[in-house]
């Protein structure tokens, strides 16, 4: 099944232009769907718009945008209105600067999109501006209307298409002023520097998602799915049971130290346990954890 683009519009720089389509990069990270029911009989619930003043429902049709001028006074804007003063935005994304990707501070950046051409004629023009981003290492930018807002959008040559990210305004960007102000220095000696720096070149490794999982997600599944094979209705409510609170108190330096001791002593210890004919034993996937959970929550009940 072909993807859906979420915009469909031209992609100009200069005189060159091009038959563009941009597709979402990201996706919700949420597997099961969620929704408000109502407790007593376990349907769906559904919202109503209603006037504020009247209480009455108020229809799709009857719905439009109002624009606060004061207060309690609200100008309406019909949707031909609005499409009057349409940007040139709304269907183009014009290239109006270039510059150095790590000149965009990283908090600017939104959403990221891809960006590829719509069809055959158009490939020829996206990859002469795509390929000659590439050459000279530079990122353009331009602006958009997406979702009824103007965004400004940072272009990459990314594989074979562009990534085109959204990027926030400046005056959507906090100041960190105001929160590291008066954040004290801290006078660490330079055995804690050593230390520490041991402690990050142990643990550096090549980045890899897949190895960070959403175990909170993992955790909800297993609850839906063992609460969906009871057929009681109601379920007690168990005590929630809380972590003992640590009576340890050690100081930065000692912290440091045991961390770079377990780091040594669990060497020999995993060395011990390999063996040429015996394979590692592979941590349960999340899976097998979740049909362990099943199975405890079914004897459980």
């Amino acid at each position: 099944m072909a993807a859906r683009a979420n915009w469909k519009g031209h992609l100009r720089l200069s005189l060159v232009s091009c038959s563009v389509g941009l597709y979402p990069a990201v996706s919700s990270t949420s597997q099961l769907k969620c929704h408000t029911i109502n407790r007593q009989t376990g349907n769906r619930v559904k919202e109503l718009v209603i006037d504020s003043l009247t209480e009455e429902p108020v229809e799709r049709e009857d719905r439009v945008k109002g624009c606060e001028v004061s207060k309690d006074e609200l100008v309406p804007l019909e949707a031909d209105e609005l499409d009057a003063i349409a940007l040139e935005s709304t269907h183009t994304i014009n290239i109006e600067a270039f510059c150095h990707r790590d000149e965009v501070d990283e908090r600017y950046l939104e959403k990221p999109y891809y960006l590829a051409a719509e069809d055959k004629v158009s490939r020829e023009a996206f990859a002469v501006i795509r390929d000659a981003m590439k050459e000279k290492g530079m990122a353009g930018l331009g602006r958009l209307v997406i979702y009824k807002r103007e965004r400004i959008v940072l272009l990459e040559p990314y594989g074979k298409g562009l990534l085109a990210t959204l990027l926030r305004y400046q005056d959507e960007i906090r100041s960190p002023t105001a929160y590291f102000e008066d954040m004290p220095d801290g006078e660490a000696t330079e055995d804690m520097r050593e230390l520490a720096k041991q402690l990050i070149d142990r643990a550096t490794k090549k980045f890899d998602p897949s190895k960070f999982e959403d175990r909170y997600e993992g955790a909800l599944m297993a609850l839906v799915q063992g609460k969906a094979e009871k057929t009681a209705k109601t379920v007690k409510a168990g005590k929630a049971q809380s972590s003992p609170p640590s009576g340890n108190v050690v100081s930065l330096m000692d912290a440091l130290k045991r961390s770079i001791a377990a780091e040594k002593a669990d060497k020999p210890e995993k060395a011990k346990k390999s063996s040429p004919l015996k394979s590692a034993k592979k941590p349960a996937s999340p899976r097998k954890a979740t049909k362990s959970v099943e199975s405890s929550m079914r004897k459980a009940s």
